[in-house]
């Protein structure tokens, strides 16, 4: 299969959308596709589920109100998940057409691991979101991976008694940031792989490293709006902010210090 092609600069990405309904809750979708817009388009949006259960009548509103398409599958035999295998396969159907640069596979699910690792083969970006128990194959299979939860609090679902919604993460403070020792071992490896000479690096560039190597990375995870945040909040990097030209965008490079600050 050819690779799609190259997307015209300035031009967003065109995205599929596959939800697995049976374990995604329907009042995180406002807040899903809201972060998948930052992404690209949801050129198609689906979700895969048997819609003649009582399980998933929660799910009208959002169906109606976020025009997916409902893809029906009956439950031919009992142990058998057969919305995963209908969505697998129209997952291999879209990725044929060669018209998407991307999937975003909503699911806590081990088994699209393969899936996510096939599409990824083909040269598209793979997009997953789910649970923070969603098992590590199908997390390192992505190119990114969403915690759900992250997402903000969940919409009221009519009928249902919903779990009370979490309340937003706090920002972690400096102290436990610098005691995260994975934590400033992936920054400080991250930094390293893509600094100059003097040391310095984008943090673009060095959020590109991060995913790379663990895609759920996200500074979400510890409180923080943006990566910038949490690098200067660590108190172990330089930050160095430029503006680009005489338009409003800037460029951001960190490095880290030789010694730390003394508070």
């Amino acid at each position: 299969m050819n690779a799609p092609p190259e997307a015209s600069p300035g031009a967003q990405k065109k995205l599929a959308v596959l939800i697995d309904a049976d374990n995604t809750p329907p009042g995180i979708i406002g807040a899903l596709l809201d972060e998948i817009a930052t992404y690209g388009i949801a050129s198609v949006k689906r979700a895969y589920g048997n819609w003649t259960s009582e399980t998933l009548q929660p799910w009208k509103k959002a169906l109606l109100d976020y025009s997916i398409q409902p893809m029906q599958q009956f439950n031919y035999t009992t142990g058998k998940n057969a919305t995963d295998s209908a969505l697998i396969i129209d997952a291999m159907d879209l990725l044929y057409t060669e018209k998407f640069d991307g999937f975003c596979i909503v699911s806590s699910d081990s088994d699209f691991t393969r899936l996510a690792s096939r599409i990824r083969e083909s040269g598209l970006t793979v997009y997953g979101f789910g649970k923070r128990d969603t098992p590590k194959p199908f997390v390192q299979a992505c190119d990114r991976f969403i915690y759900t939860d992250i997402l903000g609090r969940p919409e009221p679902v009519p009928e249902v008694r919903a779990e009370a919604p979490s309340a937003p993460k706090a920002p972690a403070p400096a102290r436990k940031l610098e005691e995260n020792k994975n934590l400033v071992n992936l920054l400080r490896s991250a930094v390293d792989a893509s600094s100059d000479e003097d040391g310095w690096a984008y943090l673009a560039e060095v959020k590109n490293n991060i995913l790379n190597k663990k895609p759920d990375f996200d500074q979400r995870n510890y409180g923080y709006k943006k990566l910038k945040d949490l690098v200067e909040e660590t108190n172990l990097f330089e930050i160095h902010e430029s503006s680009v030209g005489d338009s409003p965008a800037t460029t951001i490079r960190v490095r880290y210090k030789k010694a730390k600050r003394k508070r």
